[in-house]
């Protein structure tokens, strides 16, 4: 494990110059939250412009490639089900090339590197958007973008701290507060331009915003970790070599991607079926305004924002008298939280009867699942990041992303049941893989976290 026996790091003052956190995670944070604007622009307005307009008998002909795909990927499956399915792999792959650009990264590209050129080749798909007949060519360089740049990033967080820092949990949530708010502002920028002005504006103000980013991340170099660049380092060095630890560490967080995937279908699910189901039987309009679809989204990611900071200043409220739980434990129950929410959508659905359904059961579902993902996510990646043996930093982050790319991909399968399935078998589907995530982690931290993560040494 990357904690074992590494002396305790002297920080100068400059360490702290940011919100008590080192000057660099302020930088990383923005160009993080540019990019997940790009990425929750794509998230929010996917399924809609698909349903809506892309997929209509009178466009979907001139997108390149499409007829070939229909025929040997998807066997001639349209409407909503071929936009849940190409939403899914879209999604799912943006989470499986990680692992390729970390691997890029480390053995011969460096973090920098990688990263501005996922940066342009993600302005280069969002502005393809533009275009009916570049579709999966948009989609194609977003996914390879995102592989470059994503991984690249998490992991330069990790690296602005010592092996013993405590800080670090405590900054990838300072990280997910800063994608928090892109995501809010992805629906409200984006969404409605898309919606009430045009497809293509909402796509290309993406793109706009990754450039954005990728000037920032140039600016900031001085404040962030030494490249691992293998050109920059001395040739002379040894490379650094894999412990029996480091293996340990990596079989335990192999183990955990899968668990980690299945505990993510109700979370994911959102920005698919859910935002379907919103669009065609929620209550959304107001002293005769008809809101978009796409501010559930909004709604979604102000209380996952509002829930980051409420857990992250009770942890830290609670951590001063007693001592604060691990990672998993932590996961543990935000699972639970996930159950709860995903019940929520099992009522609404039970009583929606033949009027529109009210907003009061899906907002306490976004509530508790915010909840959720505030103990989940933010939390296992710092746990990835914590436990990555430093010769595969980027590479491991990769690997967590895996639990993603799973996960996606199994959203976009059960999303194209949503059409023909009863709604509320359909969150039933759904409470049934939260549930499956709480059993997994709780067996995890019961007969596995002593042994293979030492998360009693290294609290959270």
């Amino acid at each position: 494990m990357t904690a074992e026996a590494t002396p305790e790091i002297e920080l100068p003052a400059s360490d702290r110059a940011f919100l008590g956190h080192p000057k660099g995670l302020g930088y990383l944070s923005f160009v993080e939250a540019c990019e997940r604007f790009s990425y929750y622009s794509m998230q929010t307005l996917l399924v809609l412009y698909m349903v809506k307009y892309l997929l209509l008998p009178e466009h979907v002909g001139g997108v390149l490639g499409l007829g070939w795909l229909r025929g040997n990927h998807y066997h001639g499956v349209e409407g909503q089900p071929l936009a849940s399915a190409i939403f899914g792999d879209y999604t799912a792959l943006v989470y499986l090339t990680p692992i390729v650009g970390g691997i890029l990264a480390d053995r011969w590209l460096g973090r920098r590197l990688a990263v501005t050129l996922g940066a342009l080749v993600m302005a280069l798909g969002h502005f393809l958007m533009a275009f009916e007949s570049t579709f999966l060519f948009a989609l194609l360089a977003l996914i390879t973008g995102v592989g470059l740049f994503k991984g690249n990033m998490a992991s330069q967080v990790g690296e602005l701290y010592g092996p013993n820092d405590l800080r670090r949990a405590m900054a990838f949530q300072i990280f997910y507060i800063a994608i928090n708010v892109s995501v809010i502002a992805a629906p409200l920028v984006s969404g409605t331009l898309g919606e009430k002005v045009g497809w293509h504006w909402g796509f290309g103000t993406a793109g706009v915003v990754m450039v954005i980013g990728l000037l920032i991340y140039l600016m900031a170099t001085p404040w962030l970790p030494a490249d691992n660049r293998p050109s920059g380092r001395d040739p002379a060095a040894p490379r650094m070599a894999m412990s029996r630890s480091d293996w340990t560490s990596m079989g335990a967080l192999a183990l955990l991607v899968p668990i980690l995937a299945i505990s993510l279908l109700t979370n994911n699910q959102i920005f698919n079926a859910y935002l379907v189901w919103a669009d065609a039987h929620f209550q959304l309009t107001f002293f005769g305004e008809t809101l978009p679809t796409t501010w559930m989204i909004t709604i979604d990611a102000a209380l996952s924002f509002s829930m980051l900071v409420v857990v992250a200043a009770f942890w830290n409220w609670r951590g001063k008298t007693r001592q604060e739980p691990d990672e998993l434990t932590k996961m543990i129950i935000g699972s639970g939280f996930s159950v709860a929410g995903g019940l929520c959508l099992v009522l609404a659905a039970a009583g929606q009867g033949a009027g529109k359904i009210g907003l009061f059961l899906p907002l306490m579902f976004h509530l508790l699942n915010s909840i959720g993902f505030s103990h989940i996510l933010p939390v296992s990646l710092a746990l990835f990041t914590r436990l990555a043996p430093r010769a595969l930093g980027a590479f491991t982050v990769g690997i967590y992303y895996l639990a993603f790319f799973a996960a996606n991909k199994i959203v976009g399968v059960i999303g194209g049941w949503y059409s023909t399935m009863d709604t509320v078998q359909f969150w039933l589907l759904h409470v049934a893989s939260a549930t499956v995530g709480l059993v997994a982690f709780s067996a995890f931290k019961l007969f596995a976290s002593k042994h293979l993560l030492g998360s009693e040494a290294a609290p959270a």
